[in-house]
């Protein structure tokens, strides 16, 4: 029978798990292990626990390490606990996100403040004042449909002015929000990832630790064979 298909009953739920995603008690942090045994004192060394388990009293054990240190969590900090409750993954694309929510008026303030700070803009009005001005410099020899000092223009102007403000700072606004919202992504993640990273590294050093401890175990048996060897050589001198 394959040992990977072997199951291992988890000794905090009680559930038969297969050996891949059971982990000896030996493999657990000594922080994590002190949680466990408030919660279940008969855990031992010769125990194993469930990775949905561990990663549960991982999660409780981060929460009270974040809470020492910081104080009470706020609501990005508990999200990031939760994630690493449920093993999930925080980065997504925040843009595809923010833009599934916009309304037609915030598209709408988008565009116009996106063409309006364009070349297109800047080209096509100067193309139009131009025009402008000169068919009624022309033609005050006539009859100017806005003769000099163009009173008309300056109306037009005027109104432009007053309604591409406002579209312009909605524009801004949203802009923010979407900031403040990519900014807070970004702090989820680098949070996760510094907890998953530090505990990457208790994870090492208690991997370091048990092979020393192993290395020290093979050499004291050496020790005892070569011992052994040389007692039995001194009997048959």
């Amino acid at each position: 029978m394959d040992k990977r298909l072997a199951r291992i009953r988890c000794d905090i739920c009680g559930q038969l798990v297969t050996t891949g995603v059971a982990v000896p008690a030996a493999f657990v942090r000594p922080a994590v292990m002190e949680l466990i045994l408030k919660q279940h004192p008969h855990w031992n060394d010769q125990c194993h626990i469930c990775l949905t388990d561990l990663n549960r009293y991982r999660g409780d054990y981060v929460q009270q390490s974040l809470e020492q240190e910081r104080g009470e969590l706020s609501v990005l900090e508990q999200q990031v606990v939760e994630s690493l409750r449920q093993h999930e993954i925080l980065a997504e694309n925040v843009n595809e996100k923010y833009d599934e929510q916009t309304t037609f008026g915030e598209r709408t303030a988008d565009a116009v403040a996106s063409f309006g700070g364009s070349w297109k803009f800047i080209i096509l009005f100067a193309t139009v004042l131009s025009t402008w001005i000169t068919i009624n410099s022309i033609a005050i020899l006539s009859r100017p449909f806005d003769p000099y000092p163009y009173i008309l223009l300056n109306l037009v102007l005027s109104c432009l002015a007053t309604i591409q403000a406002p579209v312009i700072m909605m524009s801004q606004n949203r802009q923010e929000s979407k900031d403040r919202l990519r900014a807070e992504h970004d702090y989820r993640v680098n949070l996760k990832a510094e907890l998953e990273i530090r505990h990457l590294h208790s994870k090492l050093d208690l991997l370091l630790t048990h092979q020393w401890q192993r290395l020290l175990e093979i050499q004291q048996l050496q020790t005892d064979l070569l011992e052994e060897i040389a007692n039995r050589g001194v009997q048959k001198t």
